[in-house]
């Protein structure tokens, strides 16, 4: 049984930010799942007998190696695409996470090249990016 294809999987998607206007994305490598180099700005699937906030804080500190110092549920998403030939759906739980820049760097080499600091006027083309990004943008502008 594979999460997301056989039955609906549950994900954390989570906006790190400074707390100054920036926030931090990851290239994504050729060894990573999907998408590959295209920036993203970090999920991780929820596993059986975690909770919604372990799943946030474990996956920052594997992807990006710094703590979330604070951090506000947006909202859910029902994410729909096609993966590896097959559709996929997951729901995904969206928050906006505070973390410390001077802790941030790449945990997971293996899945991401590049680690950057954007702001919302200087994000890459949409061509370059996850494809789910424009979608939790345009969800959330307003509470980024």
């Amino acid at each position: 049984m594979i999460k997301g294809q056989d039955y609906v999987g549950v994900s954390v998607v989570y906006f790190c930010h400074d707390g100054k206007g920036r926030f931090v994305m990851a290239k994504r490598s050729e060894q990573a799942r999907d998408e590959n180099g295209r920036w993203d700005i970090g999920a991780g699937g929820v596993d059986v007998h975690d909770s919604v906030e372990k799943t946030l804080r474990k996956e920052i500190k594997e992807e990006y190696c710094a703590d979330a110092l604070n951090f506000k549920f947006l909202g859910f998403r029902d994410v729909h695409r096609l993966h590896s030939g097959k559709d996929t759906h997951w729901i995904a739980l969206d928050y906006k996470v505070l973390v410390d820049p001077a802790q941030v760097k790449i945990g997971e080499p293996h899945k991401f090249t590049e680690i950057k600091w954007f702001t919302l006027e200087n994000i890459p083309a949409n061509n370059e990016i996850h494809s789910q990004l424009p979608d939790f943008l345009e969800k959330y502008k307003g509470k980024l």
